[in-house]
């Protein structure tokens, strides 16, 4: 029976702890060029120290107007790799491996002049109306995201994630209520989703795994469900996903009927038991009790804790102490004085 605290090992990935830092967007002011900077370095570099098994960054983009702000990350340039570079061999000094979660915000890049997507739909009035692109402008974005993923695995990651949730641009098109399209990319709404993750698994090392965060179930009226996801999900794990990190909604202007802890987690647990592969538990998950139970019951493979590490940069650290485990902070080294 594992737990909370037990090594995780998939492919050439060995994790210390099941216990990861999902991607959250810090909107930093000193990032208006995409790059990654002193407030990065020491905000994921404090949860390596904490303990945690898996740090994955934030969404960061394949171009510019793919952010949701100006002030998000991004890696559309070779000039952004020594930056993340930096952050990631800082964490990986302290026992942590470390992903990046690459994007494109689609129709939701609120700070770009005229947003893209697949169809010429906002989210709502407050929303510009994006632009659809072509059948080859789609080609094109395959291609950027492939340049992205080609720079974070010259970056020094341990992993990849593939965005395919909340509503950004692979959600998109993936979505009846958005993909309105009459060509080969919304004949076959899983079309571009696959091509995106063709194209990462075209450069990124053979042993290491990749991760799609998906949205199991769309909460606006006529949003998919978790059937439609499992479908979707399949394709994209032959495709060569390997790991899925299970969220929801995204698509509409409301949530969920209940958002109380481990609200998600029966939406992973179909997920694994439906394709059987591991998966990433997120959503109100900050007890350490509940997060160690739903490990032990097998519901879930790894648990991603945001809310509480925006809190407490050593939650894993206090979660291990909980449980009865060790300290996962590093050990401060006696340093030796000659008088």
């Amino acid at each position: 029976m594992p737990t909370l605290l037990d090594p995780f090992h998939l492919k050439a990935l060995e994790l210390k702890n099941r216990i990861v830092m999902p991607p959250m967007c810090q909107y930093s002011v000193q990032a208006k060029d995409g790059k990654p900077n002193e407030w990065h370095f020491s905000h994921y570099t404090n949860r390596a120290i904490g303990g945690a098994g898996l740090i994955i960054m934030e969404m960061t983009d394949v171009e510019p107007d793919g952010r949701i702000s100006d002030y998000d990350l991004g890696i559309w340039s070779d000039e952004h790799i020594p930056a993340f570079a930096k952050i990631i061999q800082s964490c990986q000094s302290y026992g942590a491996k470390v992903g990046i979660q690459i994007a494109h915000a689609g129709r939701k890049a609120e700070d770009a002049e005229q947003p893209v997507s697949c169809s010429a739909i906002a989210f709502s009035e407050k929303y510009k109306t994006p632009r659809a692109l072509s059948t080859e402008e789609v080609g094109e974005m395959v291609r950027k995201f492939e340049a992205a993923f080609r720079r974070a695995v010259e970056a020094g990651v341990d992993t990849i994630e593939i965005h395919g949730a909340h509503g950004y641009l692979v959600h998109q098109f993936q979505s009846p209520l958005t993909n309105q399209r009459t060509d080969i990319y919304g004949e076959d709404k899983a079309r571009f989703g696959v091509e995106v993750i063709e194209a990462a698994r075209r450069v990124m090392p053979e042993s290491m795994p990749l991760i799609m965060r998906i949205s199991a179930v769309e909460y606006a009226e006529g949003g998919y469900d978790i059937e439609y996801m499992l479908n979707l999900a399949r394709r994209y794990q032959q495709a060569g996903v390997d790991i899925f990190h299970v969220s929801s909604g995204g698509e509409g202007t409301v949530g969920p009927q209940n958002s109380g802890p481990g609200y998600q987690v029966d939406l992973a647990e179909a997920i694994k038991k439906g394709l059987n592969v591991p998966v990433i538990a997120v959503g109100r998950l900050e007890d350490p009790q509940l997060a160690n139970q739903i490990v032990e019951e097998e519901k879930v493979d790894l648990v991603a804790v945001g809310r509480g590490m925006l809190r407490n940069p050593y939650w894993a650290n206090e979660a291990s102490l909980i449980l009865g485990g060790k300290p996962l902070t590093p050990r401060a080294l006696a340093a030796a004085y000659s008088i």
